[in-house]
């Protein structure tokens, strides 16, 4: 999957980037508002598409007199497919969110940094996840262990993309934390959280183990 445009996994021209821009604009937007945002194509190209788009209906314009405003029609019969390959990133943070939430050992922390959590990337970009694991000698290391493997292919079968893990101990944490790491830009900001605490506060927090 392409990180940084999702959607052109199933709309790979010039009309993926320009649905994901009309998709989540809240108003109507001129051809070179979309072209900038969209960030791909000429802005001739994107009011080809614009036209094409309005042609089946799917997208709306709006005439000003000295500018046409163009925004998604959601009540047209694709409009919610559209939405929902746009909103595929946050789709693919929902479902890991819901898996490491069933982990019989939960992760202190977890978060998505990296390429998809700025929006950028392509198809051969990594998912980049952190995990901080409780610092507990009575859990399996075992069972850990299967629970990141499933997790890794868990991101291959929803993307493509390989997962790139980095795992930490509480108390490796800690000692980034205190050491003020450089690597800790890269997991604080930007960053897409799936649960357990923030990570600032997970070199301290008791875990209980089911």
């Amino acid at each position: 999957m392409d990180l940084k445009s999702p959607i052109s996994t199933v709309v790979p021209s010039l009309d993926g980037p320009v649905l994901q821009v009309l998709a989540d604009a809240e108003v109507g937007l001129s051809g070179r508002q979309i072209h900038k945002l969209a960030g791909s194509g000429s802005v001739a190209g994107v009011r080809l598409v614009l036209q094409r788009l309005a042609a089946t209906g799917l997208v709306h314009v709006d005439d000003l007199g000295n500018s046409l405003l163009y925004r998604l029609n959601r009540r047209h019969l694709v409009a919610g497919i559209v939405e929902q390959l746009a909103n595929l990133r946050r789709t693919l943070v929902d479902r890991l969110t819901d898996e490491v939430g069933r982990w019989r050992i939960p992760p202190v922390h977890a978060s998505v940094y990296g390429a998809i959590a700025r929006g950028d990337g392509d198809l051969d970009s990594d998912v980049d996840l952190l995990l901080i694991r409780p610092d507990q000698h009575e859990f399996e290391d075992a069972v850990w262990e299967t629970q990141v493997t499933q997790l890794m292919q868990t991101v291959v079968d929803l993307t493509g993309n390989a997962a790139h893990i980095f795992e930490l101990s509480q108390s490796e944490l800690a000692g980034h934390l205190a050491t003020e790491d450089a690597i800790l830009n890269d997991w604080l900001s930007p960053t897409l959280h799936l649960t357990g605490v923030p990570l600032v506060d997970a070199a301290h927090q008791p875990i209980s183990v089911h």
